[in-house]
């Protein structure tokens, strides 16, 4: 089973590489990368061409930087061009991906340990869903050995999101075939796509999902939604109209959710 990691970057010069190392250790090894760059301009690309340069691997090869998402490449792609935000990268990433299974991995964010994306293929495998999650660890940018919160999630089951529980969405894969009958992110949402996505996959389809009792992801503190009070407020907002949209819950809900991120300062690992 072939796996496309999707990775959004807009101008990340001092986290780039690090994202593109968490990839290439990986002990999996049919995957492609599909690197988004929203048209840097601080020596983002520079950094991925140097650092492809440096391996010996022969599973990847110098990318070339596409100006349009019909250029092949092997092993990972690069496209360079503007974007209307993160949301519409990760559409156009999604349908440049040629993998059985699609999964996301943000430019400052890494992978926990080289055995991820093994482990997901083999318990997807395994158990025959359609998509599966795990723990997600917000890390201090600089150090990422320093753990700020530990967002350790559950079985997914009914009524779940309307007692305000979500999965992490960076710890999220799901099987291409699923974006294709069911939709990409919806790009009205600018702050809250992937929530919006989560509920429609998870709520209105019910496609087959699996909790992986392991963290999966490193993310670097600081994302779009948490960056100020006026980003939470809209993600809020958008929360509520997701929640609407697919009739799930409504402000006991949302008070619910942001609630329930408090826990997770005091579950550190």
């Amino acid at each position: 089973m072939k796996l496309s990691i999707i990775t959004a970057v807009f101008n990340s010069k001092p986290y780039i590489d690090a994202c593109i190392r968490s990839v290439l250790n990986q002990s999996y090894h049919n995957v492609e990368h599909i690197i988004i760059d929203g048209g840097s301009t601080d020596g983002t690309l520079e950094v991925i061409k140097k650092v492809l340069s440096r391996q010996n691997s022969q599973r990847v090869k110098e990318p070339k930087v596409c100006s349009s998402l019909s250029a092949p490449c092997a092993k990972l792609t690069v496209v360079s061009e503007p974007d209307n935000g993160i949301y519409d990268a990760l559409n156009k990433g999604i349908r440049l991906a040629t993998g059985d299974v699609v999964g996301f991995l943000h430019a400052d964010d890494l992978y926990a340990h080289e055995r991820v994306i093994e482990t997901v293929i083999s318990e997807m495998t395994k158990h025959n869903v359609k998509s599966c999650y795990g723990d997600l660890l917000y890390v201090d940018k600089d150090t990422t050995d320093k753990v700020i919160r530990h967002w350790k999630s559950s079985p997914y089951r009914d009524s779940l999101f309307e007692r305000g529980w979500m999965p992490p969405h960076p710890t999220f894969f799901v099987k291409k075939e699923v974006y294709e009958k069911y939709g990409c992110f919806n790009t009205d949402f600018k702050i809250a796509a992937d929530y919006e996505l989560m509920l429609r996959f998870l709520e209105k389809y019910r496609i087959s999902t699996l909790y992986i009792p392991e963290v999966l992801i490193k993310m670097r503190i600081g994302g779009t939604s948490n960056r100020s009070v006026g980003n939470l407020i809209k993600k809020s907002s958008e929360d509520y109209r997701a929640m609407k949209m697919h009739n799930v819950g409504g402000l006991t809900t949302l008070l619910r959710k942001n609630l329930s991120k408090l826990p997770q300062f005091f579950k550190r690992q």
